[in-house]
């Protein structure tokens, strides 16, 4: 089930909102947890009982080491992050690492190896993340532990951030858990609504329209991309993978607002970066302070040798390319942006201040465009061959032609991306998705809600094709 079906619009969606807002503050807490657990069996029902068995276990771990001290907390600490890890690696990657043991022995003259494929846990990069930030956050006295193995199960499961983030910090959220009061406002459930339906637009009226026509140009054979038709691809995914996510991220942050938490934000116009470095403070936020404060930081960060930061560095978006994906591309994607994240701080950063802002901002996009080749591709070898067509000024004619709605979805999804980097517009986008808003702005932000929503929904229910890019991770 995602947000964008009308399964979750026209049912489950309101049908938990009315018990939600009728029942006693006292039950809230285990409604959403109910719901929760709900939401996720609909997609995953016999992998429910394993995510419940670990955080079952690593709550009582949690707790074991919050009592301990010396090196026995330490030991708890790290069985809590290898059994999450664990987790995630077998469910992840086990099928990864076994195809590349196979070519390996098949290159050997040796056979297969007898495996049965493992399937994907929908959203377990997100919540292993955030059951790693709660056992290290608890073990360096950052938060106390939850008192209720259900409020714990309540954190982890929370169905607006559940499949794909934003990776909230147990320490961020944790006393909203035990009460949000402060939160319960009409302003915020309306602000909430609002963020909600932004997403769900960006999602279906923009992202599904583009998707589409990717799918079908990552589809076609060498012979028949041309080098318009790769640049076109690779725009129009570009635009597709940001609403899609930014999109998804809107719609959790909204509906947790509606409900009283408040999640963090998780993108802040990635495209009007000057530097790679600035991409991924805009892109992921959440995910980029995750590796810096649970992998880079401890790895030394920037109090080691020049040379030992870069490597450090490096390491952290290979690992973070991983977390994407269990394959080789994936790899190579977080490698190159590491390998560009070195080389601002070696000699790009003074690079892009000679040359202004403009033209820093257009070779990011560049960059970034190029890795996105990688990350859509489905292996390596059909990457290399699309980039090789990006650039070898292949103008033959095309059998693929494309309706006024995408072209005017490309338009308005380039036009969005980039007018963040107009300082007013900027400011007016942080006004427009702050919680605190005057009461006519809460009256337009309330009607034109419901026109998007009627809108986005008359979509939904019209078309077929509605994919989420993020259940791969």
């Amino acid at each position: 089930m995602v947000f964008s079906s009308s399964l979750f619009l026209l049912y489950f969606l309101p049908f938990f909102l009315l018990l939600y807002f009728f029942i006693d503050k006292r039950y809230q807490n285990i409604l959403i947890l109910l719901s929760s657990i709900f939401f996720y069996a609909w997609g995953a029902p016999t992998l429910i009982f394993i995510v419940l068995a670990s955080i079952l276990a690593d709550f009582y771990l949690v707790e074991w080491m919050n009592r301990s001290s010396g090196s026995k907390k330490k030991i708890m600490v790290g069985c809590s992050i290898a059994l999450n890890l664990g987790l995630l690696i077998y469910y992840k990657y086990s099928n990864f690492f076994v195809e590349n043991i196979d070519a390996v022995l098949t290159g050997f003259g040796f056979k297969n190896l007898a495996w049965t494929k493992v399937a994907l846990p929908i959203g377990i990069s997100f919540y292993t993340f955030q059951k790693i930030t709660y056992s290290i956050d608890v073990y360096r006295k950052v938060h106390p532990p939850l008192k209720r193995v259900w409020d714990y199960a309540l954190y982890i499961l929370m169905f607006p951030q559940l499949i794909a983030g934003p990776i909230v910090r147990f320490h961020e959220i944790a006393d909203q858990i035990e009460d949000r009061s402060a939160n319960e406002t009409v302003d915020n459930r309306l602000t909430g609504f609002f963020r909600f339906v932004i997403g769900l637009a960006k999602k279906v009226l923009i992202a599904n329209v583009l998707g589409e026509q990717v799918d079908k140009i990552f589809a076609m054979g060498q012979g028949d991309i041309t080098t318009p038709l790769a640049w076109i691809g690779v725009l129009a995914y570009a635009f597709q993978i940001y609403y899609d996510f930014s999109g998804y991220s809107d719609m959790a942050i909204g509906l947790g607002r509606i409900i009283g938490f408040d999640f963090p934000e998780n993108f802040n116009s990635p495209y009007i970066s000057q530097s790679i470095s600035e991409f991924w403070r805009r892109w992921h936020i959440t995910l980029g302070r995750f590796m810096r404060d649970y992998l880079y930081i401890p790895l030394g960060g920037n109090r080691v040798p020049r040379a030992r930061m870069f490597f450090n560095l490096w390491v952290v978006f290979l690992l973070s390319g991983l977390w994407h994906g269990a394959a080789w591309n994936f790899v190579v994607w977080g490698a190159y942006h590491g390998l560009f994240l070195v080389a601002d701080r070696v000699f790009l950063l003074k690079v892009y201040k000679k040359i202004g802002k403009i033209p820093s901002i257009v070779i990011t996009f560049i960059i970034t465009l190029i890795g996105w080749v990688l990350f859509r591709s489905d292996n390596l070898g059909y990457a290399w061959m699309y980039l090789q067509t990006m650039f070898e000024f292949n103008f033959s004619p095309s059998s693929l032609t494309f309706d006024p709605q995408f072209w005017t979805m490309l338009a308005l999804g380039a036009l969005f991306a980039f007018w963040g980097g107009f300082k007013a517009i900027e400011q007016w986008h942080v006004r427009v998705y702050s919680k605190v808003q005057k009461n006519y702005a809460i009256f337009s932000m309330a009607a034109s809600s419901v026109v998007l929503f009627i809108v986005s929904l008359a979509s939904v229910t019209s078309t077929g094709f509605n994919p989420f890019i993020y259940f791969r991770f």
